[in-house]
């Protein structure tokens, strides 16, 4: 692989990417840009259905907080966002790790309406694991390491074509545009890869900010690790930085719940 020039460009642009901006528009990734608007059309669809028939798949703690979110119902930094989501994570059973899982056992809830939700949302996700997994790989050579070496740890967003409201904090401190580009994802890394990376990699602030008069809908995939997966720097990125491990081991489950349960109005 080492010798495939194009190989390397990419791991070039990848590296370039997670170390100036920490945001990346993904290309020619195999992903029909039809069964991308039609993801967000039928997201679109079911956003549209009357409230009640949203709260049949009502988020509560007793489901592990899957389904659907209400508008202010998520909260960033004590302030309720305007926004409205339905949240599904991979499956858990009772006790597969034992107490670490508790609050988020379950399955994910499916809406009635629209009838093609659910299938189509199954296979386009199956084709996002792939897909994440492949820029895993370019992400663990750009770092010098096995491409096998992480898994996990970004996020995919398919974004309304017609609408600017996605803003990334750029190294001056201004908020900037992440333009819409059709046929695209924009890929951010996460906290767990700054870990990873031993800081090689950072993740960077975004918001949204949506000064449209119309509904906006993004369907964003993240590529999470393992829930009981250790998460700590891994000896080739220590190398490079000094040898001294800049982070503790973190284990994900226990990050991603922390994160969950302070997400929420209670």
């Amino acid at each position: 692989m080492a010798n495939d020039k194009d190989l390397l460009q990419v791991v070039r642009l990848l590296d370039d990417a997670c170390r100036e901006a920490g945001f990346f528009y993904v290309k020619g990734h195999g992903i029909a840009e039809s069964l991308m608007k039609e993801v967000r059309d039928v997201t679109h669809k079911f956003f549209q259905l009357p409230y009640e028939e949203k709260l049949k798949i009502k988020m509560t703690p007793q489901n592990g907080y899957r389904g659907y979110q209400r508008l202010g119902e998520n909260i960033t930094n004590g302030k309720p966002d305007m926004q409205e989501a339905i949240d599904y994570y991979a499956p858990i059973e009772p006790g597969k790790y034992g107490d670490l899982a508790k609050p988020m056992e379950g399955t994910n809830l499916w809406p009635k309406y629209p009838s093609n939700f659910d299938a189509l949302l199954k296979n386009y996700i199956s084709l996002l694991r792939d897909l994440s997994r492949k820029i895993m790989q370019g992400i663990a050579l750009a770092l010098g390491g096995p491409v096998d070496a992480f898994e996990g740890l970004l996020t995919l967003v398919n974004q309304d074509d017609d609408i600017c409201a996605l803003e990334v904090k750029n190294q001056s401190g201004e908020w900037i545009y992440a333009k819409p580009i059709p046929g695209t994802f924009v890929c951010n890394i996460g906290d767990m890869l700054k870990v990873w990376s031993n800081g090689i990699y950072q993740p960077t602030l975004h918001r949204v900010v949506n000064n449209s008069p119309r509904y906006r809908v993004s369907v964003a995939f993240f590529y999470e690790s393992n829930f009981d997966a250790a998460i700590e720097p891994v000896e080739f990125c220590r190398e490079r930085t000094g040898g001294v491990a800049k982070y503790e081991k973190v284990v994900y489950g226990e990050h991603l719940i922390k994160k969950v349960l302070n997400n929420f109005i209670k």
